[in-house]
């Protein structure tokens, strides 16, 4: 088995197929052309987000036996093609959901504390205790949109604190971590906080948007760590003026880029991304939420293990 490795990741991953007798090749510089030229030798290709992989690559790779991926989904992977061509696929949800999980919850502790905003008080030598009055995660209702391994872990995160949960998906998880199923507009009419922990398709591009927001009977907290995608920006931005919600906790953007970096310091930005970005009931952070040292290696290990329980050792 010969495998191309085109993104940097921990080392144990390339240990972890040296050791199942695996011939691990690596290039990190390559452009898509010059990786499409050579990926035909290849058994198995390696990645996180480098570029996508449509039916075009699919095609050039002729030898692909299987593609694994250091994230939770495979959206940057054209999934009918590779079906097509019988290529199995590997994502590794299980590998960063409890840093998912955590960070759901940091987020949203920050927001009800005012963590984001006291600290630049306090930093600039403002003692704002008023102002910085918070409110408590007791007694809310949070509602989580998607219950995979992401929104499982953020209810087991929960799970610790007195509040109500409820979750909607498409398929009946039974109740975990006292989370309870419930229909999209139940968890509308309940819900005080809603955290969505969707994956990237059709059906959920968009999902967030003026209708979502308005069918809320109460004021709402909104956390997203799945896909920036998910919510239409402009959308938010109206709904935290008309205070339909209180404040806003976003690990991903709806304008995210491989060149993002360079994007957010331009001056040519929409409108609806500057307002967030001096927003003080906003709380970013940069698609950081399953990005800790314990994740970076369980996700490696994670594609490891699915590897070896398909393909077995060389």
């Amino acid at each position: 088995m010969k495998i191309l490795h085109i993104d940097a990741n921990h080392p144990a991953l390339i240990a972890g197929f040296k050791a199942l007798g695996y011939e691990n090749h690596e290039d990190y510089q390559g452009s898509k052309e010059e990786i499409m030229a050579k990926i035909k030798d290849y058994d198995g290709l390696i990645l996180r987000s480098r570029f996508p992989i449509d039916a075009s690559f699919l095609k050039a790779a002729a030898g692909l036996k299987f593609i694994g991926r250091l994230g939770a989904g495979l959206e940057n992977i054209d999934l009918d093609a590779a079906k097509k061509l019988n290529i199995f696929l590997a994502a590794a949800p299980e590998g960063n959901r409890n840093a998912v999980g955590e960070h759901s919850l940091g987020l949203l502790l920050s927001l009800f504390n005012k963590i984001h905003t006291a600290d630049r008080d306090v930093k600039n030598g403002l003692w704002e205790r008023e102002h910085n009055r918070g409110v408590e995660l007791d007694g809310q209702t949070v509602g989580i949109i998607g219950f995979g391994h992401m929104g499982q872990s953020f209810a087991k995160k929960l799970s610790g604190f007195e509040c109500n949960i409820i979750y909607h998906d498409l398929e009946d998880k039974g109740s975990i971590y006292g989370a309870k199923k419930v229909s999209l507009e139940t968890l509308q009419q309940q819900a005080t906080v809603v955290g969505l922990h969707l994956p990237q398709t059709p059906l959920t591009k968009g999902y967030a948007n003026t209708a979502f927001f308005n069918a809320f009977k109460h004021p709402i907290w909104l956390l997203n760590t799945g896909r920036g995608a998910a919510v239409v920006t402009e959308d938010l931005v109206t709904a935290i003026k008309e205070k339909k919600v209180l404040g806003a906790g976003l690990d991903v953007l709806e304008y995210e880029s491989s060149s993002f970096e360079n994007f957010l310091q331009s001056n040519e930005k929409p409108a609806a991304l500057t307002f967030i970005m001096n927003c003080d009931q906003v709380v970013l952070s940069p698609h950081v939420g399953g990005w800790t040292a314990e994740s970076h290696e369980r996700l490696a290990q994670t594609i490891v293990n699915k590897i070896a329980a398909k393909f077995g050792p060389a």
